[in-house]
C-alpha cells in the first residue's frame, strides 16, 4: 500500500526528468537515500523533500564534481532556511562557472588569433589555456570555503547576545579615516567592508582586499561591488589582489593600517607573516588583528563528542596557534604598544539547524561520522536546543603599533 505524499522510484524518477537506474545508483552509493522502504517488498519510496537533495546531486554533478565530493557537500535536510542557504551557494558556484568559462573563451579566440596571425603556435599561450582549462577542482574548494564561512557568520548574527555584531566591532576598532592606505589580508568574503559600507569614507581612501584564495576574492568583488548585467562597477576605493600573507607584494611603508581578521592562526610561518607586515607597515602605522582565547565555541565540541566520541572539529586547536593567551608573545618581536581588546558576548542557540551548518563547516573529521547518521544526530540537537543552549564566546583583537 503506498503512503500518501510518498512517491515509488519510477514516480519519483519521471518527476525529475531522470532515469529509475540513476535513482537507484545514487541509492546504492549513499548519496540519496529513500525515504521509506518497504521491509516485506523492498520498495523504496520518496518524498517532496527528497528532491531538495536531488536537485543539489544534479547541480553539482553538471558542473563536474565527482561522486565522493558531491557525496561530501550534500546533506539530507530540507530544512527551509539550509535549501535557502544552499541556493545562494549554488548560484555564487554558477557565477563562477561562468566567469571561468568567459575566461577560457577568451584564451582560446586569442589563441587562435594569434595563430592566424603568425602562422604558428604560442606555446605560453597554449600553456594559459591548459592552466585555465584545469580549474574544476578550485569550485569544489571555493563551494567548500564559501559554505563553511556563510555557516560561521551565519550562527553569530543570528544568535550573538551582543547587539553591536562582531564586524562593526572590529571596524570600530579599526579608526579609519580619510588619507588612509589600507590592506586586509585574508578577506574572506568582504564581510568586514560590506557590513560596514556606509562607515566607510566615500573618497580619499585606497583598502587593498587579498586573501590565497581566488574564489574568496571573487565572492569579495561581488559582495563590494554592484553588479550591471553581467559587469561589476569598479569603486576606485577598492583593489583585490591574491597573494599569501607571508610574501606581500608592496614596497616597505605603503599602509597605514593592516588588518588580519581570525587569520594568522591558519599561517604555517606566523612570524614571517609578522615581518612583511611589519615591513609594509608606515612608521607608526597599525596592525589589528583577532582571535580567540581556548573557551571559545567550547560547549559545541562538548556536543558533538557527547554523540560520538570519535569527532575532533578541527585537527588543531587555533588558540594554541595564536590566541589571546600567547598572542602578544608572537607579537611582541615586531610589534611595540600592543593592547588587547576583548569582544564580549555569548550564543543562546535555539534552533537546531544553524548549529548543525555550524558544525558541519568545521576542519575537522565530523563529516565522516555525521553524515551517515545525520537524522539521527539532527534530533539530538533539536533536543539540546529546545531550551536554549548557551556558547561562550571568547574572542578580541590585538592593537599594536610598529
Amino acid at each position: 500500500m503506498k503512503l500518501p505524499g510518498y512517491y515509488s522510484s519510477g514516480e519519483f524518477a519521471r518527476m525529475a526528468n531522470v532515469t529509475v537506474r540513476t535513482i537507484r545508483y545514487y541509492d546504492k552509493q549513499n548519496i540519496l537515500k529513500p525515504s521509506y522502504v518497504n521491509e516485506a517488498t523492498g520498495a523504496r519510496y520518496y518524498t517532496d523533500a527528497d528532491l531538495v537533495q536531488l536537485q543539489q546531486i544534479l547541480l553539482l554533478k553538471y558542473l563536474g564534481f565527482s561522486l565522493d565530493d558531491i557525496k561530501e557537500l550534500t546533506i539530507e535536510d530540507a530544512d527551509y532556511h539550509i535549501l535557502r542557504n544552499q541556493l545562494d551557494l549554488q548560484l555564487t558556484l554558477i557565477q563562477d562557472k561562468i566567469e571561468q568559462m568567459q575566461l577560457v573563451q577568451k584564451a582560446i579566440e586569442d589563441t587562435t588569433a594569434a595563430i592566424d596571425q603568425n602562422q604558428n603556435i604560442n606555446w605560453k599561450q597554449m600553456l594559459d589555456l591548459i592552466h585555465l582549462t584545469g580549474m574544476e577542482n578550485s569550485l569544489k574548494s571555493q563551494y567548500q570555503n564559501a559554505s563553511n564561512i556563510t555557516s560561521r557568520i551565519r550562527l553569530h548574527n543570528l544568535y550573538s547576545q551582543n547587539k553591536k555584531g562582531w564586524f562593526p566591532w572590529v571596524f570600530e576598532q579599526c579608526q579609519i579615516q580619510p588619507g588612509m592606505h589600507i590592506l586586509e589580508i585574508g578577506c574572506g568574503n568582504g564581510s568586514l567592508w560590506s557590513e560596514n559600507a556606509s562607515l566607510i569614507p566615500k573618497k580619499d581612501i585606497q583598502i587593498v582586499l587579498s586573501d590565497i584564495s581566488r574564489g574568496m576574492i571573487r565572492d569579495a568583488r561581488r559582495m563590494l561591488l554592484p553588479h550591471s548585467g553581467h559587469n561589476i562597477s569598479r569603486d576606485a576605493r577598492f583593489s583585490f589582489q591574491v597573494f599569501p600573507a607571508d610574501h606581500i607584494p608592496y614596497e616597505e611603508n605603503t599602509f597605514d593600517l593592516v588588518i588580519a581578521n581570525h587569520v594568522l592562526f591558519y599561517c604555517e610561518d606566523i612570524p614571517a607573516v609578522c615581518e612583511e607586515i611589519w615591513r609594509v607597515l608606515k612608521p607608526s602605522g597599525r596592525f589589528l588583528c583577532s582571535t580567540y582565547g581556548s573557551h571559545h565555541m567550547k560547549e559545541i565540541t562538548d556536543l558533538v563528542q557527547e554523540f560520538d566520541s570519535r569527532i575532533v572539529l578541527s585537527g588543531d586547536k587555533l588558540y594554541d596557534q595564536f590566541g589571546l593567551e600567547n598572542g602578544a608573545e608572537i607579537l611582541h618581536p615586531f610589534f611595540h604598544n600592543i593592547e588587547i581588546q576583548t569582544y564580549p558576548d555569548e550564543l543562546i542557540v535555539d534552533s537546531a539547524e544553524p548549529l548543525i551548518e555550524y558544525i558541519l563547516s568545521c576542519h575537522g573529521n565530523q563529516n565522516q561520522y555525521l553524515l551517515d547518521r545525520y537524522k539521527d544526530f539532527r534530533t539530538f540537537v533539536e533536543k539540546k536546543t529546545t531550551h536554549g543552549f548557551h556558547i561562550t564566546k571568547e574572542a578580541g583583537i590585538f592593537l599594536t603599533v610598529k
